[in-house]
């Protein structure tokens, strides 16, 4: 039996890669959702098995994401989207396939790039 977590990221692996890719601390993040700390370490660790879906939503307009695809990294079920409209960079970041040291490199060359370009 394989673990499912090894094809597709976890809650924990998708908010950590959203906040490193925001360069934002945990407590600006959990400040900013209106969460403690401790409870958005233990989100990043999957060491809850069902977060609210309004923790959901106030973490996803605090990272920038879609609520929607937070919910689906927690296993819930959502309707899919009706049109695809989604960009090059945002289908490669959705990869089944990307492991966590891909999306980690990926994570540590934006911020990178970011810093070369002042932002």
């Amino acid at each position: 039996m394989s673990d499912t977590r090894s094809v597709q990221s976890s809650l924990g692996q998708t908010l950590r890669l959203l906040r490193d890719l925001a360069q934002r601390s945990l407590k600006s993040v959990a400040d900013a959702a209106d969460i403690s700390t401790a409870y958005l370490q233990k989100l990043e660790r999957d060491d809850v098995a069902a977060p609210s879906p309004h923790i959901l939503r106030r973490l996803a307009d605090t990272l920038g994401a879609e609520y929607l695809d937070l919910m689906r990294a927690a296993n819930y079920v959502v309707p899919e989207k009706s049109e695809r409209t989604d960009s090059v960079l945002a289908n490669a970041l959705k990869s089944t396939d990307m492991t966590d040291d891909e999306a980690q490199a990926l994570a540590a060359y934006l911020k990178v790039y970011r810093s070369q370009k002042g932002r």
